[in-house]
């Protein structure tokens, strides 16, 4: 059971190492977390909510495996080479296919105009629901920018001056 446990740890330091070095990773991440916040207030039936939650890990996968193949043929070799080219390039594929696919899901489920406009009604409707989407846009651009680090110094410069 403490070696599972152990593989467990490495793998969430696996996520976290990449969450502060891989900006690509972080924009999948802000928008997963507002894919599934969405869905919450689109009222997603449970079946959908299951797709789309497995479209989310699949492009978060994919963009970890991406991530992982880049490090090792920069290991490899620092010096161009074609066949490190094309594999990264197929690598980068792979997350383009399995986004534009999540998009086209997200087309599929989301597309109802009157039930947009009624969430986005409700949250320019109500100032601390607007409030707290715009500090979430905020938060979630210099996530993108800088990473959880950059995160800490937006709040020590925000609070501490």
């Amino acid at each position: 059971m403490k070696k599972q446990v152990k593989s467990f740890s490495y793998a969430f330091y696996g996520v976290w190492t990449a969450l502060k070095t891989e900006g690509h990773l972080r924009f999948h991440f802000v928008a997963a977390v507002y894919v599934i916040i969405f869905s919450f207030l689109y009222k997603l039936s449970a079946e959908k909510f299951a797709v789309v939650s497995l479209i989310i890990a699949g492009v978060i996968g994919a963009e970890l495996f991406n991530t992982a193949l880049e490090r090792l043929c920069d290991t490899v070799t620092a010096e161009y080479d074609k066949n490190i080219k094309f594999v990264k390039d197929l690598s980068a594929a792979a997350v383009l296919v399995f986004a534009a696919a999540a998009v086209a899901v997200a087309f599929l489920f989301y597309f109802d105009l009157k039930k947009i406009s009624e969430i986005a009604g409700n949250i320019i409707g109500t100032p601390p629901l607007l409030i707290l989407f715009i500090l979430s846009i905020i938060i979630s651009v210099v996530f993108i920018a800088a990473g959880p680090i950059g995160i800490k110094k937006f709040f020590n410069k925000l609070f501490h001056r």
